[in-house]
This record gives structure tokens, sequence and C-alpha cells, in this order.
């Protein structure tokens, strides 16, 4: 069944269906990385359906050696990483493009659609799993509140009435020591009133700032 297109070296024809059939599943691979992040990266997208045929061509050039074709592969793939260090998730949607390129590259079309189907449908399941999925309700909130504010427990009845989950992130000093910079994970216990809570906690900390955001993607880094 696995058997490759490549038995007498690479023609013009062979090279040009390994081609697409990489950029095809590329595509596949970034509709994926699009489904199981809440948060993508436009650029991740177009890199993760071009990746699998860069990969394929580097297989083939190097005459189908995967310990030579990875090695070149590696030094591409650190220079991304140590550019612009991405998410757990990220970095395994990369692995998984490359992967597929190494299938199209040694000329197995068959097992490379497989491959990338059933990788494809576990990120996509695992992604909808609780356990397993990013909890989306969860959200960043900053305060700014004076230095002479006790922060340990200033906020705490006002947390209890609008929040069912907190846990402080961070705390640091700012602008010369004058004021805290606190940074909350919090689960609202109904999202629609939000600009209460933000408003009741504008009454205790002297109107400084506040904001409440998504949490950012990049907190777990490989």
């Amino acid at each position: 069944m696995f058997e490759s297109i490549i038995t007498q070296g690479i023609t013009a024809q062979s090279a040009l269906i390994l081609t697409a059939v990489s950029i095809a599943l590329g595509a596949l691979a970034a509709a994926v990385y699009r489904v199981t992040n809440r948060r993508y990266s436009k650029n991740l997208m177009v890199t993760l359906v071009v990746l699998p045929a860069l990969v394929q061509a580097v297989i083939m050039l190097v005459n189908g050696s995967v310990g030579a074709g990875i090695a070149v592969m590696g030094a591409f793939n650190l220079v991304r990483f140590r550019s612009a260090p991405g998410s757990a998730r990220d970095i395994c949607c990369i692995f998984y493009a490359v992967g597929i390129g190494l299938a199209t590259g040694m000329g197995y079309i068959a097992f490379a659609v497989v491959y990338a189907v059933i990788i494809g449908a576990v990120l996509a399941a695992l992604s909808f799993i609780p356990a397993f999925g990013t909890t989306r309700s969860a959200k960043l909130l900053r305060v700014l509140i004076p230095e002479n504010l006790d922060y340990t427990d200033c906020f705490k009845d006002i947390f209890d009435e609008y929040l069912t989950n907190v846990s402080m992130l961070q705390a640091k000093t700012t602008n010369m020591g004058t004021m805290y910079d606190l940074r909350y994970e919090v689960v609202l216990r109904d999202p629609l009133k939000e600009k209460e809570l933000l408003d009741r906690i504008r009454t205790r900390n002297g109107n400084l700032t506040v904001s409440c955001g998504l949490l950012p993607e990049n907190q777990e880094q490989l």
C-alpha cells in the first residue's frame, strides 16, 4: 500500500505530483491549525501551507537521505524558533507539516495522506476536549493601584461577587515604585457584567488604569 512513486529517479512528472500533494496537505495542516487555535497567525498559516513543499524539495535534492534532509531542515527550523518563539501548539503544527514534507519527499503519497488525515483529526479532536483545550472563558485582568493600597485582599469582596475563579499571575512595581501593576487570570460569573466589574474596581483603586482582555496564547512555550 505504502509504495514510493520515486522508483527510477526523480522525473518532472513525479516532482510536480509530489509538490501538488505537499501543498494540498499543507493546506490541510493550516486548516487544522486554524481550527485548533482561537487566535491564529495568518503568517503561520501561510508557512504551514508552503512548508511541506519546502521540506519535500530538500529531501528530493539530497536524494532521499532522510538524515541529511532532517539536518538541513532542522537548521531552518531553529532559525524560526530562536527569532519568534511560539506556543507549544504552534511548534507541534510545524512538526506536523514537516512530517508531511518528509513523506512526500520520499515519494510516499499514500502514507503522507493517511498521516496528515489521522494526525490532523487527533489534533482537532483534542482541541475540543476540555481537559486538553484552552479555557476560553478565562481572561487577563490588569489593575494599577497606588503603593499605599494592600493588594493581597483589597479586591476580595469584588472578586467574590463577580468572579468564579481568580489567580494572581504577577504583581510588580511601576512608575518609580509609586504604583503596583497587578495581573490576574479570572473567570467571570456573568460575562455581561464585565463593565460593572471594572467600574467597581475603579472606585477602589482611585480611578487608575483597569483592563480586561484575552489571555495570551503563548504563555506555554517549549
